[in-house]
């Protein structure tokens, strides 16, 4: 089974990172998903939830503003102004 292999970052922490199946996130022109094969995309992201569906666990939630979304062949990689993870 193909995985993403994602990175999410702020300016001042690594807020997580590891394998995922999945990755949905908002950008300035709006809600994107990305699964494994995406094409290349750059985008800016917008403030709002990360949602990040790991292969072994329970889904990822972090609230994220500011910064870029990357994706290079199955590289994810987020790097936000301001992230922190949503405890449930």
């Amino acid at each position: 089974m193909a995985e993403l292999d994602v990175q999410v970052v702020s300016q001042d922490h690594a807020v997580w990172s590891g394998p995922a199946k999945a990755v949905r996130g908002r950008t300035i022109e709006g809600d994107m998903g990305i699964l494994p094969g995406h094409t290349p995309v750059l985008a800016l992201l917008a403030s709002g939830e990360l949602l990040i569906e790991p292969v072994d666990g329970s889904p990822v939630r972090a609230n994220v503003s500011g910064g870029f979304f990357s994706v290079d062949s199955d590289r994810v990689t987020i790097v936000a102004d301001d992230a922190q993870l949503v405890t449930d």
